[in-house]
């Protein structure tokens, strides 16, 4: 339970935290097969939910926007964006597409009509802080990236601590106060989605996951409905079916291996939707997008573009079988 000891708790928040369908999201990791190839890649869903939640109290949100937050995950699959990928997503948003049923059938509304608050409000409420469409800022991408890029050691908690006080909220709308602040951010927010997220080890790991996971539904050792249990209870079912196709697959994707980005002789090419920032800052009184003022964020911007819409490509040069 969150607590605070001059306050006290939320007990709304307190008991949506404890509910199943946010319980549930602790192993769910937030990287998909990021755990499965690298043990120390392991952000879960329920992580980034009280991380999000926390950000938009820190900014002036509402208790509603906050249950908002903290629910806006419970409905992503196992490996969360991998298995848009197994069922051909190209939106990447199935986990959105079945966010009221998840809701529904749940404990989740009669917890929020104890506290006087709806199911129709978080489902329909205008959350401006919690999320905005790409380029711009929102709580949920500023929590992914610094939470993921701070753990995995790309960038150090004093960087986070100099970042966070730039932001403001205008218009119900999050901006950053200066373009040094908004420049650092539109930074690292690429070494998030092209630097870890397209990592060769990441890519490998999504490639062969995402193989595993058709060929076992193809099997019938798993359905579509499993796919709403935790990543290690899905990855469990596969394997008690015990069939040596199966296994060899999940063989594959915790293997050592060498690779390198090699779009001329390769065995792998994964591409995702782009996916470019562009904040909106203080300047001069107003309110307008970085970019207009930044030509290192409109050079990086067209960079990540190409780069994005090219993909990954990945050559495996070896592969060795862990004892």
């Amino acid at each position: 339970m969150l607590e605070d000891e001059i306050y006290g708790p939320e007990p709304v928040i307190n008991e949506l935290i404890q509910s199943t369908p946010v319980q549930r999201l602790k192993g769910i990791h937030q990287g998909g097969a990021s755990y499965l190839v690298r043990a120390d890649w392991n952000v879960t869903r329920y992580e980034h939910s009280i991380g999000v939640m926390c950000l938009i109290q820190r900014l002036g949100g509402s208790v509603e926007e906050q249950i908002a937050g903290l629910l806006h995950d419970v409905s992503h699959t196992a490996f969360s964006h991998v298995i848009d990928f197994v069922l051909g997503n190209e939106s990447e948003d199935f986990h959105e597409e079945i966010f009221e049923e998840t809701l529904v059938n749940s404990k989740i509304p009669s917890i929020l009509q104890k506290y006087g608050y709806s199911l129709e409000s978080i489902l329909n409420g205008q959350f401006s802080l919690l999320e905005q469409p790409l380029p711009l800022l929102c709580a949920d991408r500023i929590d992914y990236t610094l939470r993921d890029l701070y753990r995995y050691q790309y960038i150090t908690k004093g960087e986070v601590d100099a970042f966070l006080p730039s932001l403001r909220v205008v218009d119900n709308v999050i901006c950053i106060k200066d373009i040094h602040h908004a420049e650092w951010f539109v930074h690292t927010y690429y070494r998030e989605v092209q630097d870890f997220f397209m990592d060769p080890l990441n890519v490998y790991g999504y490639d062969k996951l995402i193989t595993l996971l058709k060929k076992a539904l193809q099997a019938g050792v798993i359905s579509k409905e499993d796919f709403m249990l935790q990543d290690e209870e899905v990855l469990e079912k596969i394997r008690r079916a015990n069939l040596p196709e199966l296994e060899n697959y999940i063989e594959d994707i915790i293997s050592q291996v060498k690779l390198e980005e090699n779009d001329q002789d390769f065995h792998i090419h994964l591409k995702g939707k782009p996916r470019l920032i562009d904040p909106s800052v203080i300047f001069e009184g107003n309110v307008i997008a970085a970019s207009n003022i930044s030509s290192k964020i409109r050079e990086v911007n067209k960079k990540a573009e190409a780069r994005a819409l090219k993909g990954s490509y990945i050559k495996v040069i070896e592969k060795t079988r862990r004892v």
